[in-house]
């Protein structure tokens, strides 16, 4: 059976050494697994290169049928000794450095109250670290439904607001409308799709694109923050990292009938990790945790 868990650990993974790199074993091991298993099924079931294996065709239907059977043999025995396996080891998480100052510190008090024999290495970053490469077990996401090899699961559902601090309004007063925004000195985060055209969306209404401009542009949602505190000018901002600001009146919600975005109105916070196959429990646990916590939070 553990032969069958490194085929589809090596498929997910797209190499051999990533594989025993999770499985903390020799690559040679993983080879060998790989060699025997084709050899009685008498078929290839991946292709070589120097760079990545990639499945052949017989070796995508394969792998397709014999998945589900083992997770369904890993959710039964999960479900027996759930209570009798003690979750322990060290997780490594990446997050942004907004979210993970906001929303994970937060929660690590309670999870390290449940989960005692667990250490956590926070790694925040506002660039997507390789999962692979950084030997990282958990990442969140913030966008859209994220797309490539990784397996994901969705935290929250984030909304964006057009903020601006009061003193701002008292100097220049709040726009009427979206459309206004064009002629405004906005406070831009740096990414392609925030920093020039922000969209808007009422209820039953076709969505509008607005051009922004600003003399400011910044790389850190923290930071950008700051600036709309202090009167800078409008922002686009998610909720979690402004709803407490829009309670104590630090901040104003310019367009609170509409739906703000950037890009897609849809995204959210998710969570990624390389392989549904060897979940080891401390990232089951951890996940289990953060959408409990954190769906119980947005009702």
């Amino acid at each position: 059976m553990q032969g069958f868990r490194t085929l589809l650990l090596v498929r997910d993974l797209g190499s051999i050494a990533a594989a025993a790199r999770a499985l903390d074993i020799d690559a040679s091991n993983v080879s060998r697994t790989v060699a025997a298993v084709e050899r009685e099924l008498g078929a290839r079931l991946f292709q070589r290169s120097t760079r990545k294996l990639a499945l052949t065709e017989e070796g995508d239907r394969y792998l397709r049928r014999i998945a589900p059977l083992l997770e369904e043999m890993d959710a039964a025995r999960e479900e027996i000794s759930e209570k009798s396996c003690l979750a322990r080891g060290t997780l490594r998480l990446t997050a942004s450095v907004a979210f993970t100052l906001e929303i994970l510190i937060p929660l690590l008090p309670g999870f390290q109250e449940r989960y005692p024999e667990i250490s956590v290495e926070l790694f925040p970053s506002d660039s997507n670290l390789d999962l692979l490469a950084e030997g990282l077990d958990l990442a969140v996401r913030l966008a859209a439904a994220p797309k490539g090899d990784m397996i994901s699961t969705r935290l929250l559902r984030t909304r964006y607001r057009v903020v601006a601090a009061p003193g701002y309004l008292q100097r220049f007063g709040a726009p009427a409308r979206p459309e206004d925004l064009a002629g405004r000195d906005c406070l831009r985060f740096d990414l392609p799709e925030f920093k020039s055209v922000w969209r808007f969306r009422r209820p039953g209404e076709m969505p509008s694109a607005v051009a922004v401009s600003g003399r400011t542009v910044i790389s850190n949602a923290l930071a950008l923050r700051e600036a709309a505190r202090l009167g800078m000018g409008p922002a686009l901002l998610a909720d979690w990292l402004i709803d407490k600001d829009l309670a104590d009146g630090l901040l104003v919600d310019l367009f609170p009938e509409h739906d703000c975005a950037a890009g897609d109105f849809d995204t959210g916070a998710w969570i990624l990790y390389p392989s549904r196959i060897y979940l080891p429990r401390k990232v089951r646990v951890m996940i289990d945790f953060l959408k409990s916590e954190l769906g119980r939070a947005s009702k």
